[in-house]
């Protein structure tokens, strides 16, 4: 009997611990829970964090997050409203802000992200087809003010003799009326009234990447390079004009100094040619036979050379000073 009363109390003990842990349930800090009985919701969600009790066995702990999750959407091929064709990269943020409706709704986060790729896609495809391409790629028209103060400078550079340069971005560029962020906002909005039924909260939507379809992209990509060619020839051309021009003026400028300088040397030569015909001429009106002598003897220097036949008569005054007188 004391054996088989111990037998009994193992056993009370063994199903009083399977009760007790029955019926205890833990809440984390991130987390919140829904009591259900036979599969049915009951009471309000529980989310204060510690021990909790609920009836042991009927019933059972749901346990949904109540941080912010993240949704990724898939890339989706979408007609803008100027019939251009994009892919779409989409991304979200949410929360479970009602998990009894949540657990009635959807059950799991696995059924909400079905949710969320069906209503944030069809969103995505109503906001970005009833918009221009430019509208989803700029936030805001910082490129054309500084496009238009660029213009000014050049107006002014223009004005002032110097040279047109092409501007790096050139073409028709469309003002935005929209932009990227408010048709994020849209499409958040367009998609929160229909996700708030399933107890979600959708806190924002960003458009992470738009870019062409495979075969418009190649295209862009070689007409860009086109583009930027043009305008390196048409700066190379510039530069070229100007180089030439520098030289030019760099020969005048040299043609010119050479002149003057050449000018001054005959001025310089003139006058020193001058002094000394009249130092020369001083000179000899001193003594007239000196001189006839001086202008005899270069005359003798120049003509009587070694290969030089002279037929002069003995008494010819060119040779009076060979004489012996």
């Amino acid at each position: 009997m004391q054996g088989l009363g111990k037998v009994l109390g193992i056993i009370i003990l063994v199903a009083g611990l399977i009760v007790v842990k029955s019926s205890i349930y833990t809440v984390s800090e991130g987390k919140q829970v829904i009591i259900t009985q036979f599969g049915k919701p009951i009471g309000m969600p529980v989310t204060t964090a510690g021990v909790h009790f609920k009836k042991p066995f009927i019933q059972e702990a749901r346990y949904v997050d109540k941080r912010i999750l993240e949704w990724d959407g898939y890339p989706n091929q979408i007609p803008t409203k100027d019939k251009k064709y994009i892919a779409v990269d989409t991304t979200a943020r949410w929360k479970i802000v009602d998990a009894l409706k949540f657990i009635q709704t959807v059950q799991s986060e696995r059924g909400a992200k079905a949710r969320l790729d069906a209503v944030l896609d069809a969103s995505t495809r109503d906001v970005i087809s009833n918009h221009n391409l430019v509208e989803a790629v700029r936030t805001s028209n910082n490129i054309l003010d500084t496009l238009k103060q660029k213009k000014e400078d050049q107006d002014k550079r223009m004005a002032e003799g110097g040279e047109l340069i092409e501007e790096e971005v050139t073409g028709e560029i469309a003002p935005i009326k929209t932009g990227r962020e408010k048709l994020s906002l849209k499409i958040a909005e367009a998609a929160s009234s229909e996700l708030s039924e399933f107890g979600i909260e959708l806190i924002d939507v960003q458009l992470r990447r738009i870019s062409y379809e495979a075969s418009v992209e190649k295209k862009v990509y070689e007409r860009m390079i086109s583009e930027r060619q043009r305008i390196a020839q048409k700066i190379k051309s510039i530069g070229l004009g100007e180089r030439s021009k520098i030289e030019g003026r760099i020969s005048r400028d040299l043609r010119t100094i050479q002149s003057l300088a050449y000018r001054k040397a005959q001025e310089v030569r003139g006058k020193a040619d001058a002094t000394a015909a009249n130092i020369s001429a001083k000179a000899f009106s001193q003594n007239p036979k000196f001189y006839e002598f001086i202008r005899t003897m270069e005359a003798y220097t120049k003509s009587l050379k070694d290969d030089t036949n002279f037929l002069l008569s003995a008494d010819s005054d060119f040779l009076k000073y060979l004489r012996n007188q």
